[in-house]
């Protein structure tokens, strides 16, 4: 049994020996790689259109939209929202729900002041309703020909 073991040790050591004798001559260790330029030409592409998508997805930003309704009836509600993408096309209206109210906001503005002019216009559809502009996160969307005007710099 002793010599089976030792024989067996032995045969365990000439093997790693031999290993790392093989290891020890190969001393370049280098790779030598010939790629197709066309991969580069890709690889730009791919990253140009990855920079474009980033840029023209809606970023969400802290802002202001006009609360145009605030009521505990779901079918008023709908009423005001149907009303003012009616009136308003150019704007998004949100319906929120908060318990025990349905609420109807109107626009995504960066300033106060930009949101201030729409409000103006809403409160004289509806004189005596409380309009008012809210902080609210809204959306931001640029436009394919600022994002344009970005890359040309």
């Amino acid at each position: 049994m002793k010599t089976i073991l030792t024989v067996l040790c032995f045969f365990y050591f000439l093997v790693a020996n031999a290993q790392t004798v093989e290891l020890g001559r190969d001393s370049t260790n280098s790779v030598i790689v010939h790629k197709d330029s066309r991969f580069d030409e890709l690889a730009d592409k791919q990253s140009d259109i990855n920079h474009r998508a980033q840029t023209l997805l809606p970023k969400w930003i802290h802002g202001w939209r006009i609360q145009a309704a605030n009521t505990q009836n779901r079918d008023e509600a709908n009423a005001v929202k149907s009303e003012m993408l009616r009136r308003f096309p150019e704007q998004k209206s949100y319906l929120l729900y908060q318990a025990p109210s349905f609420r109807v906001r109107v626009g995504d503005f960066t300033t106060q002041k930009e949101a201030f002019k729409l409000r103006r216009e809403i409160a004289a559809l509806y004189p005596g309703k409380g309009i008012y502009i809210v902080p609210d996160m809204v959306e931001i969307t640029p436009k394919p020909e600022d994002v344009e005007a970005d890359n040309n710099q």
